[in-house]
């Protein structure tokens, strides 16, 4: 249609809405709806006139009709919260013009425009009820033209009419009231064939509802809030070590616990310090193991130990005794000097040789030097 040139952009309504963190808008499924709205074509008078002076005829005025209601019904399939795809029919209205010509005449023009529709949506949700989408597809449509003479103007065709392929795209807000019905306020764009040669845009402006199909989305459900236990009052293993503080559940009865109900080794260390023969001053590797048991008492505050000397059986009774209780003292004095209170420390106590922990002499009488080494030593015996 010669006389028909459709443009212009139309506003877009907006929906007044709290402001809240973004959220998913809908769950995937069916649904369908209904818009209306108005439709807006921009007549090009001035190919009209061209038209007419190309005929012989000098246009007076031109009077235009270029607004219509349009409506569409659709249906379609939400896949995920941003991506739907959309099918129906619309109906854009009709669309004209009266022209009044001299010699004297006039011509009349009309357009009808309906026609089907597939679409893809992106949709962006602001909220849980609240989203924006843009939409692009492709439509099928028919125009039907009218045209009337009068006077001296002539129409050889007065009603052509043309069916085509074409594209659309649009954007919208949407706001759903509830799981099942919601709002849709959107502006559209159509491409358009007319019936004689012409292309245009026809734009459609509409608001209307929105149904979703089916059962409500079965939301999740979470695990029941745990209520609240005082484990400061619970003492599960019967340590004497609540619940809340207790780093070993499972301690067994009869062990010595400690403030964090771990057991505690009834000796620090059961090979002892050990010293050289006939010796009572520390070695290095003596002094490592004192400051780890230096360190297990710092962890455990109510501890006590004995600190107990002993030596192997070379020498007399008396002498060993001496020198057992030396061993002893030089441990103490290690210990308190580095901090542990001397309340904490029972002894020093000495042994002298009467408690071996290996064979000073092998089964045939000789002499067992590694044993002897064994037994030249200090130990701190946990007391419960």
């Amino acid at each position: 249609m010669k006389n028909l040139k459709a443009s212009g952009t139309l506003g877009l309504a907006i929906l007044a809405v709290l402001a809240s963190p973004m959220a998913v808008a809908a769950d995937p499924g069916w649904y369908g709806g209904l818009n209306f709205g108005q439709s807006r074509a921009t007549i090009d008078d001035k190919r009209i006139t061209n038209d007419l002076l190309g005929q012989g005829f000098t246009a007076v005025s031109i009077n235009d009709d270029d607004r219509d209601n349009g409506f569409k019904v659709f249906g379609g399939y939400q896949f995920n919260p941003h991506f739907a795809l959309e099918g129906g029919y619309f109906n854009l209205g009709k669309f004209g013009y009266v022209a009044s010509t001299v010699p004297a005449g006039t011509m009349t023009g009309n357009i009808k425009l309906q026609g089907v529709n597939l679409d893809a949506l992106g949709i962006l949700p602001f909220t849980e009820k609240f989203s924006a989408f843009a939409r692009v597809g492709v439509i099928y449509a028919e125009a039907k033209d009218t045209f009337r003479g009068t006077g001296l103007v002539l129409v050889t065709n007065p009603n052509p009419s043309k069916r085509s392929a074409n594209y659309k795209f649009g954007v919208g807000l949407q706001y759903d009231f509830t799981e099942k019905v919601g709002m849709r306020a959107e502006v559209e764009r159509y491409r358009i064939d007319d019936a004689i040669g012409n292309k245009g845009d026809i734009d459609l402006a509409s608001i209307g509802l929105v149904v979703r199909l089916g059962p409500p989305a079965q939301r999740p459900v979470g695990p029941a809030p745990i209520a609240a236990v005082d484990c400061s009052a619970m003492d599960d293993d019967g340590d004497g070590v609540n619940n809340c503080n207790d780093k070993c559940p499972a301690s067994q009865a009869g062990q010595t616990i400690g403030p964090d109900g771990c057991p505690v080794p009834l000796t620090i260390d059961l090979k002892g310090v050990k010293f050289d023969f006939d010796k009572s001053t520390l070695r290095p590797d003596g002094m490592v193991i004192l400051d780890e048991a230096i360190s297990i008492l710092g962890r455990y505050p109510d501890l006590r130990v004995e600190v107990a000397g002993h030596t192997d059986s070379v020498g007399s009774d008396h002498y060993n005794q001496a020198l057992s209780e030396r061993r002893a003292h030089t441990v103490y004095d290690y210990l308190t000097g580095r901090g542990i209170d001397a309340g904490r420390l029972i002894g020093p106590n000495g042994y002298g040789e009467s408690r071996p922990i290996a064979p000073n002499t092998n089964p045939d009488g000789s002499d067992n030097p590694e044993g002897r080494a064994l037994n030249r030593r200090s130990e701190l015996n946990v007391q419960n």
